[in-house]
């Protein structure tokens, strides 16, 4: 799958659980907003990252990272409060955010290989 197809997927998702946690939640955290709004960015790079701008796809990455490394206390937290519900939106999130790195990663490969066969 190409990197920008997975990137919109994990920002749909990333904006959809966290939207869905956010109203979810007895607490409503702001915090809890915080992949929402990485979701909303990676939206709105997702062009930039269709069109290979290399900038773009990075700061797509560092945020892909930023929000995957940050969704390990929310999963704890779930875990330890017994919510299946928020287990499965947080897995929903981690899994899309994996996904799209290992996306970006291969694409970074193959545009390496590419240049230094030209």
């Amino acid at each position: 799958m190409k990197a920008h197809t997975t990137s919109l997927v994990n920002a749909i998702a990333l904006i959809s659980m966290g939207t869905w946690g956010y109203v979810d939640s007895e607490s409503k955290a702001v915090t809890a907003l915080i992949p929402v709004v990485i979701g909303i960015i990676l939206l709105v790079v997702n062009n930039g990252v269709k069109k290979e701008n290399k900038i773009i796809a990075h700061i797509a990455v560092l945020l892909t990272f930023i929000v995957l490394v940050g969704l390990i206390m929310p999963l704890k937290g779930s875990i330890a409060r017994n919510n299946s519900m928020g287990i499965i939106r947080v897995l929903v999130m981690l899994i899309t955010s994996i996904l799209a790195l290992i996306s970006f990663i291969q694409s970074f490969i193959r545009a390496r290989k590419e240049r230094e066969s030209n």
